[in-house]
């Protein structure tokens, strides 16, 4: 049954608003905003020169619902937080902003500093946002070299009782055990703040006459600490490109295009440094406009942000509305569209960084599609295979089994579609039945959830766990899947694997330098890599839970208050019986007890 745009379009309120389309499974395809509901929903079905998508779209609909605001400005916002909380097929859609990394100061007496992501904690203060971890990791480098922060977690700083590790080498000051006064370490705060801040010539200033006063004093320890901290902050500016002398934060965005493909990068500048780049690639069905481009990315990463910098240097005005709803939500922030100087330098960075990443973006996926050109090829497949599954199982002597399932389709390696499964009930060892239990759990769901099924399903296996496959395929009646065991060859070594496929009596032998054999590999290999990664945390995890279990006396809530005091268990076996004997609920007999029991863990 098609929708009846004449009917509905006749009692469409004329005022501002957002509009939510369905499709027949009821599932939201798009979200709106207008300025005129009625006159913007009537353009979908009357203009004859509809883009493609647009008219994919329309065929689509089956419901329209509309929600009226007061104006254009509430009508973008909550267009922006339905698009954010149900991401849309038909939407242009970015990476969301919950995942940028911060540095983070903890609001104790003896602040910590650690890498952060993830919501706005209640206390402390964030640093950021970084393109990367990696950005992030390198900043926290030159703070914990220069300004000796602490580092560990609160219950592990509680309960020191002589300086860890990072005071042996020189990262941290052990405020722990007082190795430095509380006006001193608040000093050191300070003046990583101000570094975050860009201000690193108001610290260098104070950290010079602090070194000449110690100098003066005779303390030529505390000057010769201050001369090394003065020298790794000249060396860290020295290396800065482009720094500006005041403290600003900005965001610079810049877009290219390129073969059809978009990209949005963002150039993070925080204290005048570049920090790096970013860059975003939307899901579009068609060439949308730049200005179209840009206001979604601004209004999916900034209008309902709580941190956004002072600038944002965009290549081209976005829609008004947008502009409205940021001096309503972030009245601090100016939106630039034409700059100078070392902007306009910051500005051609980021183009140059987004020419770069949608070229090298288009380059790899030509070279997927190659990869699984030449694997139809080789496999002998009557089409270009869209998605492949493979399995892979790791364990210990049978201790905490894990089976991994990685993803990949038209677009190379699929990470957000991994799933790692913990296999139980079986014999120890048995990798046939793990291979049984973890076919059977994903493609009993996928079958009952409709979820898209592989086209090619890799088992990291030889004959035995090809034939375990066969039969659970057979079960769930999905022989079109075409099923491959990947085996070690003869000798065993990388680079030789044996393809063995369902009703062949020989295994299929590739040259070396094969396209298919490079796209199977690089499969296997992450399969691998991600049941080990799995197996591991598992075992880890389950080593820790059993860690005083078979003790009398000593339950889990007894467990959990000596994990909570101590931090970890490695900590709990470095204390004493006197220390143990301090966590509530133990007795001074009992604390023996748990400190022979932790002795042979």
């Amino acid at each position: 049954m098609s929708f009846d745009a004449e009917g509905f379009l006749k009692n469409v309120s004329t005022q501002a608003g957002v509009y939510r389309m369905y499709d027949a499974q009821q599932k939201l395809i798009y979200v709106g905003k207008a300025k005129n509901l009625k006159k913007r929903l009537s353009s979908y079905f009357q203009r004859s020169e509809n883009t493609l998508k647009t008219q994919a779209l329309v065929a689509k609909i089956a419901q329209i619902d509309v929600t009226i605001t007061a104006s254009e400005v509430e009508a973008l916002l909550l267009e922006s937080n339905l698009i954010k909380q149900h991401r849309p097929r038909y939407n242009i859609l970015f990476k969301d902003d919950k995942t940028y990394p911060y540095v983070y100061i903890s609001g104790h007496d003896y602040p910590r500093i650690k890498a952060y992501r993830g919501a706005t904690p209640k206390q402390g203060q964030l640093f950021g946002p970084y393109p990367n971890m990696s950005a992030v990791r390198e900043t926290m480098h030159v703070l914990h070299k220069v300004f000796l922060l602490r580092q560990c977690e609160d219950s592990v700083f509680a309960h020191r009782s002589r300086p860890c590790l990072q005071y042996q080498i020189k990262r941290c000051s052990a405020p722990c055990v007082g190795h430095i006064s509380q006006e001193d370490y608040q000093r050191d705060v300070d003046h990583v703040r101000a570094f975050l801040k860009g201000k690193s010539p108001e610290i260098l200033s104070q950290l010079k006459t602090a070194m000449q006063q110690a100098s003066d004093d005779m303390q030529f320890e505390q000057a010769a600490h201050l001369r090394d901290q003065i020298s790794a902050l000249q060396q860290l500016q020295a290396q800065q490109s482009m720094q500006i002398q005041q403290a600003v934060d900005a965001d610079v965005l810049a877009h290219a295009r390129w073969s059809g493909h978009d990209v949005v990068v963002v150039l993070y500048v925080r204290g005048g440094r570049v920090l790096g780049s970013k860059p975003f690639f939307p899901k579009v069905r068609d060439t949308p406009e730049v200005t179209d481009l840009v206001t979604a990315f601004m209004s999916q990463q900034y209008v309902n942000s709580s941190v956004v910098p002072a600038e944002l240097i965009v290549p081209c005005a976005p829609e008004a509305s947008l502009v409205a709803a940021m001096q309503a939500q972030h009245p601090h922030c100016q939106i630039k569209t034409q700059v100078r100087s070392t902007r306009a330098k910051w500005q051609a960075m980021a183009l140059m960084n987004a020419e770069q990443a949608v070229q090298s973006h288009v380059a790899a996926q030509q070279k997927v599609s190659e990869r699984l050109a030449a694997l139809q090829q080789a496999l002998d497949l009557p089409e270009l295979p869209k998605r492949i599954e493979c399995f892979d199982i790791s364990h210990t002597m049978g201790e905490a089994t894990v089976a991994s399932c990685v993803v990949f389709d038209e677009k190379g390696i699929a990470k957000q579609q991994y799933r790692r499964f913990n296999i139980e009930n079986i014999q120890a060892g048995d990798d046939y039945a793990a291979m049984r239990q973890v076919l059977l759990r994903r493609y009993q769901r996928q079958v009952k959830e409709n979820q898209t099924l592989p086209d090619i399903v890799l088992i990291d296996g030889g004959k035995g766990q090809l034939n375990q496959a066969q039969a659970v395929m057979a079960e769930l009646d999905l022989p079109y899947i075409l099923l491959v065991g990947v085996a070690k060859g003869p000798t065993r070594k990388s680079g030789m694997e044996q393809l063995w496929v369902p009703n062949k009596s020989l295994p299929i032998d590739l040259p070396v330098n094969h396209a298919a054999r490079h796209v199977i590999q690089h499969i296997r290999d992450e399969a691998h890599r991600f049941a080990i990664a799995g197996h591991r945390a598992k075992r880890q995890k389950q080593r820790g839970q059993g860690t005083l279990t078979d003790l009398p006396g000593v339950g889990s809530k007894r467990r959990q208050a000596i994990l909570h005091h101590f931090g970890s268990w490695d900590a709990a076996r470095q204390a004493s019986v006197s220390e143990i004997a301090k966590v509530p609920g133990i007795s001074a007999t009992l604390a023996k007890q748990i400190m022979a029991c932790l002795e042979t863990y």
